[in-house]
Parts: structure tokens; C-alpha cells; sequence
């Protein structure tokens, strides 16, 4: 599991078509953070990949999360096939000409992250009617259709750091993503845009090459870009690292969680250290370091609060033997 904050994931467009189970499989054994799937239609795009049948089929193959990228005119008319095959995000393009809010609707109803991407001619303006129904948003750094072309910087700078604001109702896990023409020469700068996951194609799949040493790279690289771009020289916060939210009473602590919960932070509730019956027993309730500020912001009174009547302390004010 990577420890850093870029993602990368490997996506099979270029691998060899005839035998992409094993594809998938190398790429885990990489250490890919998960599988990309161009599907095309030949209309919305020039091109003919492949579909849910083969996705269902690949599924068996890998425990990566499937990232599916639809380019095809009625993503609506066949969404309920994707989700079935084993999808566990997909995007589609804002560009089609048809309803695109009830597709998203059931993405998410299904449980599973759903976005919208752009080409690099369309304005991210155009995504505007649809942001609380956003979990990813997909930034096109070539045109899409085909893999191996070149990687339009100016649309990486124009358009990655303003995505963000697309996804920041997402108390955690709202994901910018970046395909077309990313691999390490590209990966430094679009970690200084923000980007969170990079979709990486044709770099992956040169004959002889050692793939996992190329995804390390990407991602090594996306994070220092990051650091330096982004975060003031300070290294980024890992995706996976979990932080003490609070130590409350379980009675407590449970409808805590069951709240931020709700609210999109993922948490885990631990029994901690010290006596007391399974009602106000102690527990620690630990959330991912990347949700501190927002959890924070959202649940950060309640819960002190609930410490300061624990320890005696009026409500909302502070013990006396505090500094």
C-alpha cells in the first residue's frame, strides 16, 4: 500500500488487449493503487476499446479498485452494467448530450464515487449544475480516445488547482484526476497542481521496462511536486495515516461516529485504556489524517464539549488547572 499522497492508476489501454488478465495482475503486483478502464464506443470517441462484459471478467482477476472512464455517447443508458461488472468509481464525459445528473444520482446510490471529465477545450464552468453530485473530477490532459499522446501542460495549469473547488464538499475523499501524457516527466508538475490521482498509460507498459519501478517514480514524484508546490516545503500528509480525534465514553463516542460518519469521514472507533462498563467504557475515535481540518471545523465543538464535561470542566469552558 502506498504511504504518500499521489495515487497512481495504471490504466491498461496500452497493455497487451489480448491478454489482459494478466495486465491487471502485473500492475497490482507493481503496486499500482488501482485500475484505470478506458471504455469506448467508437462514436463519442474514434476509437473501440472494450466493455462491461470484459470488466466483469477482469474483476476475478484483482482486489484493486476499477476506475472506470466512459467515453461513449449514453453512459445513462448503460451505467447499470458498469456497476455490476465490479466498478468501484466511474466517470463519464460532461460533454454528452444527455441528462448527466440522474446517471450520477445512480452511481452514488449504488455506493460507489462518481465524476465527470473534461475534455481540454471544455471549461470546468461546465460542471457547475453538478457539484454536490461530484466525488471525482477528471481533468483530460489530451484529447480523449487515444493513449501516448502529448501532455498539455497549460491545460494541467490552467485547470487542475481550480477543480478542487468541485469536489470540496466532500468532507473526505473528493478526488481530482489527471490522464493524458502523465508518467515521470509529468508527474513533479501535476503534484504541484494538486492532483490527486494520476492516471498513468503508455509509461507503464514499455517492453522490458520495470513497472514497478515507474509507478514508484510517478508517485515519488507527484508527492514532492506537491511539497514544494503546494505545501510550503513540508511533506504531504499519507493518504492512509489515521489521527486521534477524541477520547470519549462509548456512549458517546458511537453517535460521534454514526454523525461524521454520515458526513463522508470514514472512522474507526478503539477501545482505549482505563475502566468503566461497556456504556462509558473509554474509546478512541480515530479518523484519516486528510479529514482533520474539515472534521474539525464541523464536529471540533461538540466534541470538546463532551471532553471538558468528562473531565469536569464547565460546558464550553476550560478546567481550571489548564494553561
Amino acid at each position: 500500500m502506498a504511504t504518500g499522497r499521489a495515487r497512481v492508476a495504471a490504466s491498461i489501454l496500452d497493455a497487451d488487449l489480448g491478454n489482459l488478465a494478466h495486465a491487471v495482475t502485473r500492475a497490482e503486483r507493481a503496486r499500482a493503487d488501482r485500475i484505470h478502464l478506458d471504455v469506448m464506443d467508437g462514436h463519442f470517441v474514434p476509437n473501440l476499446s472494450f466493455g462491461a462484459r470484459t470488466i466483469r471478467a477482469l474483476r476475478r482477476r484483482t482486489r484493486l479498485p476499477f476506475d472506470a472512464h466512459l467515453m461513449i455517447e449514453e453512459p445513462g443508458r448503460y451505467v447499470d452494467e458498469f456497476l455490476d461488472a465490479g466498478c468501484d468509481s466511474i466517470t463519464f464525459h460532461v460533454e454528452i448530450d444527455e441528462a448527466i445528473a440522474p446517471t450520477l444520482e445512480r452511481i452514488r446510490a449504488a455506493g460507489r464515487m462518481a465524476g465527470l471529465a473534461v475534455r481540454p477545450k471544455t471549461a470546468l464552468s461546465a460542471l457547475d449544475p453538478y457539484r454536490a453530485l461530484l466525488d471525482i473530477v477528471l481533468v483530460m490532459t489530451v484529447e480523449p480516445g487515444f493513449g501516448g499522446q502529448a501532455f498539455m501542460r497549460d491545460v494541467a495549469a490552467d485547470k487542475l488547482q481550480a477543480a478542487r473547488a468541485y469536489v470540496s464538499h466532500r468532507l473526505h475523499g473528493g478526488e481530482v484526476h489527471v490522464d493524458g501524457g502523465v508518467n515521470r516527466e509529468s508527474a513533479e508538475f501535476v503534484g504541484s497542481q494538486g492532483a490527486d490521482v494520476l492516471v498513468v498509460g503508455s509509461a507503464l507498459w514499455v517492453p522490458r521496462h520495470d513497472m514497478g519501478r515507474e509507478v514508484r517514480l510517478v508517485r515519488a514524484l507527484a508527492d514532492e511536486g506537491f511539497q514544494y508546490g503546494l505545501n510550503d516545503g513540508r511533506p504531504p500528509t499519507p493518504r492512509d495515516a489515521m489521527v486521534t480525534f477524541a477520547n470519549l465514553p462509548r456512549s458517546l463516542a458511537a453517535p460521534l461516529a454514526d454523525e461524521m460518519d454520515a458526513a463522508g469521514i470514514p472512522v474507526l472507533l478503539l477501545r482505549g485504556d482505563g475502566p468503566g462498563d461497556d456504556g462509558d467504557a473509554p474509546y478512541v475515535v480515530l479518523i484519516p489524517a486528510t479529514a482533520e481540518d474539515a472534521a474539525r471545523e464541523r464536529f471540533g465543538d461538540p466534541v470538546m464539549d463532551a471532553e471538558a464535561t468528562r473531565a469536569g470542566a464547565p460546558r464550553g469552558g476550560r478546567r481550571r488547572d489548564d494553561r
